[in-house]
């Protein structure tokens, strides 16, 4: 057997504890090893995938509107990005703010240590008079860094990251964020908004292939990180849009009845034919369910921010003075 310290624990935690319930179930942040990564920016550029470009158009159209937002005190803030990815889009506003001689840090937190990495060397030439401090954690590890921080934040949480919860989860947290908040402080949050179930079930389930390509490489990276011995033929993507819940959920399906090894945690995790495990989550949202969200963590909203279909919308909240 291979010492599991060898490995990462949080990992191997949710490995075990996901392969062991029933029905099985493993966290979307999974996916985003550097694999991954790369696979989800093949998405974001997938002709089915209107999220990216529909954030990016609200981002290029309303920088001005923003900048308003957090600048109105016209003194340094801090700009922390919840998720941050590769930062392409929020670039955009980095630019931006930096032209119109804005004094800001840029924090960006990204579970994926490579693709902090990849953000930092990619700004490092394009905006180099930029102050960055990344910070490699989850996210609610990062609330932390929130309320230790006393300049005026604007904090970013885009690409409908948010859907990737619950509604329960998705109120919880942003609960959480809203404690962590000083009253001068802006959280924008991206909402990928209910419209045509078809076209919300092709984002997930492309002609190519690629989104089937980053559902199986949660498998592939067990493999490669805990010794498991998955064999991604017998297990198959499948995802579906339920619009009266605006809940799309995605499944690894397995084929076969199967025995599957784990060799970190020196045991195998049965299978039986058609078994699914459950990998991610990705809700909808309307424009109801947003101000719900909002009176429960004790905020309130002070823009929205659309896209000229209104496929998505950035919302933009403060605390509440009720």
């Amino acid at each position: 057997m291979i010492q599991t310290n060898t490995y990462s624990a949080e990992v191997l935690k949710a490995v075990d504890i996901g392969l062991s319930r029933s029905p099985k179930r493993l966290p979307s942040w999974l996916f985003y090893d550097e694999i991954g990564d790369k696979i989800f920016q093949a998405i974001m550029r997938m002709p089915e995938y209107y999220l990216t470009g529909c954030e990016f158009e609200i981002l290029r159209t309303k920088k001005d509107q923003i900048l308003q937002h957090v600048s109105s005190q016209d003194r340094p803030f801090q700009l922390v990005e919840l998720g941050a990815g590769d930062g392409t889009k929020t670039e955009v506003l980095l630019k931006h703010f930096l032209n119109q001689q804005k004094e800001f840090t840029y924090v960006p937190v990204d579970i994926s240590e490579a693709v902090l990495h990849q953000l930092v060397s990619r700004l490092g030439r394009t905006v180099p008079d930029l102050q960055v401090q990344p910070q490699n954690t989850l996210y609610h590890q990062a609330l932390k860094l929130l309320s230790d921080r006393e300049e005026r934040k604007l904090i970013l949480f885009m690409g409908a990251n948010i859907g990737n919860m619950s509604v329960d989860e998705a109120r919880q947290f942003v609960k959480q964020i809203a404690e962590h908040m000083n009253p001068d402080d802006l959280l924008m949050v991206g909402f990928d908004l209910k419209k045509d179930p078809r076209l919300i079930q092709a984002a997930y389930d492309d002609a190519g292939g690629i989104t089937r390509e980053f559902n199986l490489n949660l498998l592939a990276r067990i493999n490669r990180e805990l010794g498991g011995e998955f064999d991604l033929d017998y297990f198959n993507h499948y995802p579906y849009y339920d619009p009266e819940s605006g809940i799309t959920k995605s499944y690894l399906v397995s084929t076969v009845k199967q025995q599957v090894y784990i060799e970190a945690l020196d045991k195998s995790v049965s299978f039986e034919p058609w078994e699914i495990i459950h990998t991610e989550v990705s809700q909808k949202y309307d424009m109801t369910m947003v101000n719900t969200l909002a009176r429960h963590a004790g905020l309130e909203v002070v823009d929205k921010l659309y896209d000229n279909k209104k496929y998505f919308c950035d919302v933009i909240f403060r605390v509440a003075d009720y």
